[in-house]
Order: C-alpha cells, then sequence, then structure tokens
C-alpha cells in the first residue's frame, strides 16, 4: 500500500499543477516560466546523478562488475529511447512551433498533452526503479532514497502541470478540459514506474541497467526540451537560475535525506 502511494506522489504533483488554471487568469509570465522550466532541468540533473547513476555505480561495484559498463550502456540506450520515441509519436511543445513525430489528425490539446506525456514517462521510470532497488534485498538502495526522488520529481512536476493546462486554456479550450489535459498527461508516471518495478524485481542484476536507463531518458528530456525552451526568446537567466536552484534543492534533500 505504501509503494502505491508512493507511486501516486508525483502524478499527484502534475494534477495539482494543472489545477492553476482555475486560478490564473492570464497567460503565464514568461520570466517565471523561464525560470519554473530551468527548476525542472536542475531537479532532473541532480536525481539522474544522486538518485540513478551514483546508485548504479555503487550496485555494480557491490556485483564485482565493471563500474562503467552498465551506467554508459543504460545511460546511451535511455538516451535512444526517448530520441526514438520523439521521432515516432506525433506531440506538439507548449512553446509553439511545428508538430513533431508522424503525422497524425490529432488535434493541438491531444499533441500538446503527448509531449508532456513523453516528458513525464521516464520520471515514472526512475520513481519506479529507484522504488524496485529500495524494495529487493541487497542494492544498497533505501526506501528514504526512493521517497526523496519521489517528492522531488513531484516538486518540479507541479509547474510543468501549470504550463501545459495554461497553453491549453489560451488557446480557447475551457478550464475544466485544459485541467484534465494536463492530469492525462501525468498518468504514464505511475502506469511507468509499475511496469519498471515489475521488470526489475524478475531480473535483479540488471538493475544498475535499468537506473542508468531512467537517468538518460531523464537527461534527453532537459537537453532536447527543457533548457532550449528556458533560454527560448530572451530572459535567458532567469532559466539559469533556476537550473541552480532546482539542482541544489534536489542535491541537498538526496544527500541530507536520502541515504
Amino acid at each position: 500500500m505504501t509503494e502505491i502511494l508512493i507511486l501516486m506522489i508525483p502524478f499527484l504533483g502534475t494534477s495539482a499543477g494543472a489545477a492553476m488554471v482555475f486560478f490564473m487568469k492570464e497567460k503565464m509570465n514568461s520570466r517565471l516560466e523561464k525560470l519554473l522550466l530551468g527548476f525542472a532541468s536542475g531537479v532532473m540533473i541532480a536525481a539522474s546523478v544522486w538518485s540513478l547513476l551514483d546508485p548504479a555505480i555503487e550496485m555494480t561495484r557491490q556485483q564485482g562488475g565493471q563500474p562503467w559498463l552498465p551506467v554508459a550502456v543504460g545511460f546511451l540506450l535511455g538516451i535512444g529511447f526517448l530520441l526514438a520515441l520523439d521521432c515516432a509519436v506525433p506531440h506538439l511543445h507548449p512553446e509553439g512551433g511545428k508538430p513533431e513525430g508522424v503525422k497524425s489528425g490529432f488535434d493541438k490539446a491531444t499533441m500538446l498533452m503527448l509531449a508532456v506525456s513523453l516528458h513525464n514517462l521516464p520520471e515514472g521510470m526512475a520513481v519506479g526503479v529507484a522504488l524496485a532497488g529500495a524494495i529487493l534485498e541487497d542494492t544498497g538502495m533505501t526506501m528514504a532514497g526512493a521517497i526523496v526522488l519521489t517528492a522531488g520529481i513531484a516538486i518540479q512536476n507541479f509547474p510543468e502541470g501549470a504550463i501545459i493546462s495554461m497553453p491549453l486554456r489560451n488557446a480557447g479550450i475551457s478550464r475544466p478540459r485544459a485541467f484534465w489535459y494536463g492530469v492525462a498527461s501525468g498518468i504514464v508516471e505511475p502506469v511507468g514506474a509499475a511496469a519498471t518495478i515489475l521488470l526489475a524485481e524478475q531480473v535483479v542484476r540488471i538493475l544498475p541497467y535499468l537506473l542508468a536507463f531512467a537517468a538518460g531518458a531523464m537527461i534527453y528530456v532537459v537537453a532536447d526540451e527543457l533548457i532550449p525552451e528556458a533560454r527560448d526568446e530572451g530572459h535567458t537567466n532567469f532559466g539559469t537560475i533556476g537550473v541552480a536552484l532546482g539542482f541544489v534543492l534536489m542535491m541537498v534533500l538526496d544527500v541530507a535525506l536520502g541515504a
């Protein structure tokens, strides 16, 4: 029961952020949006290092393997997996531009939701693999560490929920519908987390690869989407400040509470 609640925390963060569409009347301030995008980037970078890559290296050492091998292979596979999804799934980023992925007849709202869903998938995988490591024996990972990672992702999911629902509202979609699209974009997180837990429990030896895979997928989102959006159309310093704040917050949470 506790594990199910932990899996739902990031989803609740996204949903709470999407609910801001009922309280915010105007388009989100550009500087605030860039600050929040940078913040999300910083959280994801720090989580990838301390909550995923570092435990993967230590776990491989304990198993008697080459510490760099699972990390390098898993990380690149995670990058490749998100790259393949990015090329295949039709989606549209909130800042506009041309639709990406294969051509489809989807409307703008659906494609915006799919864009955020692609972003949320690696976060769900990260939560799932960290929780699996805490549940399984002799992995060196703790439940406290999994909770810290989950909390960090939920914190940065809150502004992301608003970033998806507000553009939909500004595009003429009703507030309730914009909210539910934002909520729907977060469903992939608990689903992805649950699937990753099941896989990790079946093959303990590949857990370091799965940790690095989730890290690679998260870094892909940061490099391909979040940082470019945070530096688009001026006010780039706000994005940089956000990265610093998010990175430090997640680092402190992980080092102080996740051990």
